[in-house]
Parts: structure tokens; sequence; C-alpha cells
């Protein structure tokens, strides 16, 4: 059974550029069935949500907001997963993102105030506040995708990670230090314990 806790990884390659691979990174497995996932409860969504600076302070979202979230992560898990491996990824979790993007128009109105002067902002609703974040997000993850770095997208090779991150040289196969380590120690012990065995 997974446990819920914080992520106690630092963050993956990339995800500080593109808040799809943050998202997508939100739940990560780790060694010994353990697990972490940044939007448990609607509290947890909302403090993803703001540390993202995708909504304001004092948010508070609903349990169908966390949900719509989490289900905009799974579809992003996929589609980055099949692009990864070269699969076609599966329709519904296109659609799932194309929903996102569509969802509410994106263009910052034009807004005046004396202490601002002219400036832009997002007009909706609280109520469509997750909305207009998930629009984000795959507006992110569409651009990525079809950008110039879709071919550095990798996934973290140290199982049980299943981060996403981007590939910042070529020899890079973790998402993290820690990761890399945990590969290292388990390659050196297999070869302890093979040259005992031929003893």
């Amino acid at each position: 059974m997974i446990s819920v806790t914080r992520s106690p990884l630092p963050p993956a390659p990339g995800t500080d550029d593109h808040v799809s691979l943050a998202l997508a990174n939100s739940t990560v497995s780790l060694p010994g069935g353990r697990g972490t996932d940044e939007l448990g409860s609607p509290e947890d969504a909302t403090a993803w949500l703001v540390a993202h600076g995708l909504a304001p302070e004092g948010t508070a979202l609903l349990t169908y907001c966390q949900n719509q979230l989490t289900g905009l992560r799974d579809d992003l898990r996929s589609v980055f997963a099949a692009h990864v491996r070269g699969h076609t990824p599966p329709e519904s979790a296109v659609d799932g993102v194309n929903r996102a993007l569509t969802k509410v128009p994106s263009a910052p109105l034009l807004r005046y105030d004396s202490n601002h002067g002219f400036h832009r902002v997002p007009e909706h609703p609280v109520t469509q506040l997750v909305e207009h974040a998930m629009a984000q997000v795959a507006e992110d993850a569409a651009a990525l995708l079809t950008g110039e770095r879709a071919a550095l997208i990798s996934q973290c090779e140290a199982s049980p990670c299943d981060r996403f991150m981007l590939r910042t040289h070529a020899r890079r196969h973790w998402c993290s230090t820690r990761c890399g380590d945990r590969v290292r120690a388990a390659r050196a012990y297999a070869r302890k314990q093979d040259r005992i065995t031929v003893e």
C-alpha cells in the first residue's frame, strides 16, 4: 500500500521550467512500496497550485477540483510515458489534455488601477480557478511535447522511481543523485554477491 508523504526527492531536471513535468511528478513510487502524492487532499492540491504560482494565497479547492487536477496528472503521465517509450498515447489521455487546453480562455484581460496602471490579469471566478491552472499546465505540456526539447523528455531508470525529467546530458539516466546512488549501490551489491557465489 502506498503511504502518502511529501516527496523526499529534489525536483527532477526540467520541472522548474515545465510545470507539466512538475504536475506529472507530483506522485512518485519509492523503494519499499512507499510513495508520495502531493495532491492527496484538497488542501495538498491547493498548496501545490499556490507553490507553483497557479493559484493565489487563500485559495481553497474542493474535492471536485482536486479530482480534476489529479485526472489531468494521470493524463499527462500517460502522454509522457508514451512519448518516452515511442508508443501511441491513449486517445483518452490526449483528449484529457485537450479538454484542459480548451476549457477556458487563456488570454489575460486588460485592467487599470492607480497603483499599477495598465496591466493584464486572468479574469475568472474562483470556482473556475482550477480550470485556468489546468489550462496553463496543459499548454506547457503541449509546447514541451511539440517543441525543440521534446527529445529530452525521459523517465528515471532507477526502479521503482517513475518520475519524468528533461535529460540534461546524454549520460543522465536518473532524476536525482539519490536515485543514481541507489542504482550504483545495487549494482555493487550484485557484483559482490556474484563474487561470493563464484568462490
